[in-house]
């Protein structure tokens, strides 16, 4: 199995100030590789240059400028296959008919990640501390950084990543070959419908609350977010209550995501330890949180009928909020290491379908509010979303019988 392990580093004064130096030389040769592009393109020959040239230019680009030459030179090639990447998916959008999205050139406060393609090649992890309680990786250029290891790490490292988030700094260890820890047999199967509401119910009946994180520290943020908005757009300079003001909401959106990773691994776990095999809903969270379309009016030039912009945007914000992509990869990783099923069913439908065996009936008219169920041909009364985890569940043991 392929599995990413992150270890926060404690950098010294120096250290951190290196760091913040690899960062910015790597944003430098990424929006220089950029700006050739784009001049090679808007050149009379139309000249296309590609990977190849731009890493074969590096020797000379590290002769001629000192503080591209303390730097590794393998992580350099990551940066320019990282500027390739972005240009091949725009061209695959293109050619989709998608929304191109151009790569755009990064900002100093954006460029936050650099990566080493092996370890050993500019970086090296102490898989092997001289002190049994203390972790270095050593990076070209920085030295020998101290890593908080809160967990062993498994298989073999085979690249490793710096980023920075906020004021920390993290090292991302992706590892190959990392073997299975399957868990004891309980001869459970569930299913789970994801909501709103309530984070997850399962077809036993059984509830996961929606912390709504987000929610919770929405004034936070929003005051947060103000005082950042009194300062100008565009300066040449930003003052230091500028950059504390960006700290403030920066440091916020992390907490956010912080508790909301907590949340679901931990929600995954208690899944994984309880049930051989979970079954979900194969959601399409970007076309759940979609705008709505614009609905212009015949009658009236320049004019737009209410297409329900506003309350979409709200149930939009719910769902990004929950994390509900986010949370069923973290349970599809788990279920692997584990040795569990995770199985995907189709979601039409699944809160419209009466659960009865004798009965089956689908309508619309079935699920007249979000929390009530009742069958317009049979009666049968429930919570609906108990009932959409009840229909994963029956689907769900419908493709164990046919794959069987």
């Amino acid at each position: 199995m392929h599995r990413s392990f992150k270890f926060l580093l404690r950098p010294t004064t120096h250290q951190e100030q290196a760091l913040r130096a690899m960062l910015a030389d790597h944003c430098t040769l990424y929006n220089a590789a950029l700006q050739e592009r784009r001049d090679a393109y808007c050149h009379p020959s139309k000249t296309t240059i590609r990977y190849g040239e731009q890493s074969a230019q590096l020797k000379e680009i590290r002769a001629f400028d000192l503080d591209q030459a303390r730097w590794s030179f393998s992580s350099q090639q990551a940066t320019l296959r990282r500027l390739d990447k972005a240009f091949a998916a725009f061209f695959r959008r293109v050619k989709a008919g998608d929304k191109p999205g151009y790569p755009r050139f990064k900002g100093v406060g954006h460029f936050d990640t650099v990566e080493f393609p092996k370890d050993g090649d500019g970086c090296r992890w102490d898989s092997q501390p001289h002190h049994p309680t203390v972790t270095y990786v050593r990076l070209q250029g920085v030295g020998h950084i101290r890593v908080h290891q809160h967990r062993p790490v498994k298989g073999r490292v085979k690249t490793i990543s710096v980023k920075r988030e906020g004021r920390r700094w993290y090292v991302i260890l992706a590892c190959v070959d990392v073997p299975a820890e399957p868990l004891p047999k309980t001869g459970s199967i569930v299913g789970i419908d994801m909501g709103t509401v309530r984070f997850f119910t399962d077809s036993n009946g059984e509830q996961k609350e929606n912390p709504r994180f987000l929610e919770a520290m929405a004034e936070e943020l929003a005051a947060a977010q103000r005082h950042l908005d009194t300062f100008p757009k565009r300066t040449k300079r930003r003052t230091k209550k500028h950059r504390a003001a960006a700290r403030k909401v920066a440091k916020l959106h992390a907490k956010v995501r912080r508790q909301r990773l907590d949340h679901h691994y931990k929600a995954a776990l208690e899944l994984i330890r309880d049930h051989d095999v979970i079954a979900h809903e194969k959601l399409n969270m970007a076309g759940m949180t979609k705008t709505p379309a614009p609905k212009p009016d015949t009658g009236n030039a320049g004019a737009f009928l209410p297409n329900g912009a506003s309350a979409k945007a709200g149930l939009n914000r719910s769902i990004l909020d929950a994390g509900w992509g986010l949370f069923l990869q973290i349970l599809a990783n788990k279920a692997e290491s584990a040795g569990r099923r995770v199985i995907e069913v189709d979601a039409r439908n699944t809160s419209r379908t009466c659960p009865r065996p004798q009965c089956g009936h689908v309508s619309a008219e079935n699920r007249k509010t979000q929390a009530e169920f009742r069958c317009t041909a049979c009666g049968f009364t429930a919570n609906a979303d108990h009932v959409g985890a009840i229909n994963v569940l029956n689907r769900a043991g419908l493709a164990l019988c046919a794959a069987a």
